[in-house]
């Protein structure tokens, strides 16, 4: 028996573990959508285990909830939502209350499950007086790109400035054009999340007037100025985006963003100031991944990564004094060497006409789009989605953060 409760034990800390490291997958360099199935089939088989365990499976998981529970909230919940146990339910639901950080958690796993099996409890969830809860349910209907109906209304009207966030962005995700005028009142809102949210919803659908607002937040630091980005340049006229990017560009404290912007606009006319930009250590990763979105180039498996890395470490360190705790985000991409890319473009340059645009070395276009979320890595598929649904203005915004199977299964359609 106890050599039971070890394996036991073992499965709900693998599948605590491993849905973590998916929530920061799905936004890596280094994953595609192979990569993000073979995880996905690892938290599965550990789910199973802890399945088979039967009530001591979600057992265990409900006694290692503690103030920094995160990749436990999903495992718990996925148990607890599938078998209708509401006295886990309801344990989960006070842990959440008391940790409201968890509730992405939460969100993930109902996001996880077949929406068959989920839809009762997201829409008890929509119709919750609570607005933490509210906020959980729509942004389950919006991973599953399921219309919440009435309770999206409800939440864009909703006094809460995180529902109205969330209502936005599940709206943005499903292209509710109808709810236009509604996202719209929360231009100006005061808190940050709805106001972004409600303007990236809108651009989704076309909206000129959210550009000035997205590219405000694409000029701030933090973390909406990634999600801000790759939809303003989807949807900029690209000669403002040119204008944009040349005003910016002498900035040293946005030559990072610069740097991204020029990559997303994918001229090939930019490509030798990028590798001037990856002779300089800070900035050499990130341009990198810019050469490589414009043109396709796999810098590790056209061995133009350079032989002795420089010693940069951009993420946290040991000191508790240092207030800086963000990870490195080019941690997991290659280090170019600019003489041997320098040398592969003039080889390559022929193929390519400045002034156009390209997406991973062919010109932009639906097709490129659709084959790079077969293909590519989960940065440039995001990107991919983004720019599809340019192409494809009434359909939803294509998941690239579900589970891998569902993907799989809407790229067949």
């Amino acid at each position: 028996m106890e050599k039971i409760l070890i394996i036991v034990e073992q499965h709900a800390e693998e599948s605590s573990f491993l849905s973590l490291l998916r929530q920061l997958a799905v936004h890596e360099p280094h994953y595609d959508l192979n990569h993000l199935s073979t995880l996905d089939n690892r938290i599965e088989a550990h789910l199973d285990g802890l399945r088979i365990a039967g009530p001591a499976g979600l057992d265990t998981l409900l006694q290692q909830l503690n103030p920094n529970a995160q990749g436990e909230i999903f495992a718990a919940t996925v148990l607890a939502f599938e078998t209708a146990n509401t006295a886990a339910m309801a344990r989960l639901a006070e842990h959440v209350r008391a940790a409201p950080d968890s509730a992405r958690f939460m969100a993930a796993a109902l996001g996880w499950l077949d929406w068959a099996r989920v839809e009762p409890w997201v829409d008890k969830l929509l119709g919750s007086p609570e607005a933490l809860f509210r906020q959980i349910g729509l942004a389950a209907c919006g991973m599953h790109r399921r219309d919440p109906g009435a309770a999206l209304i409800a939440g864009l009207a909703h006094a809460d400035a995180a529902v109205v966030a969330q209502a936005a962005r599940t709206a943005g995700e499903l292209r509710r054009r109808d709810l236009l005028p509604a996202i719209r009142a929360h231009r100006l809102h005061a808190d940050d999340n709805a106001r972004f949210w409600a303007n990236w919803a809108t651009l989704q659908m076309g909206d000129e007037e959210a550009l000035l607002p997205l590219r405000q937040f694409a000029e701030q630091p933090g973390p909406l100025q990634q999600r801000a980005l790759p939809v303003l340049l989807a949807w900029q006229p690209r000669e403002t985006s040119v204008a944009w990017i040349r005003q910016l560009m002498p900035q040293a404290q946005q030559r990072r963003m610069v740097i991204q912007a020029v990559g997303l606009l994918g001229d090939p006319l930019s490509l030798p100031w990028l590798i001037q930009q990856m002779q300089e250590v800070p900035q050499a990763r990130v341009a990198g991944e810019a050469f490589s979105l414009i043109t396709g180039a796999d810098l590790a498996l056209l061995d133009l990564e350079l032989r002795d890395t420089p010693e940069h470490d951009a993420g946290p360190n040991d000191d508790p004094a240092d207030a800086n705790v963000a990870m490195d985000e080019d941690e997991n991409l290659p280090w170019p060497d600019p003489a041997l890319i320098e040398a592969w473009w003039q080889g390559e340059k022929g193929a390519y006409r400045n002034g156009q645009g390209y997406f991973l070395g062919q010109p932009i276009s639906e097709q490129g789009y659709r084959l790079a979320l077969s293909t590519a890595q989960q940065r440039q598929r995001r990107i991919a989605a983004y720019g599809l649904a340019r192409f494809r203005p009434t359909e939803a915004l294509f998941p690239v953060a579900a589970p891998a199977w569902r993907q799989r299964a809407l790229l067949k359609t």
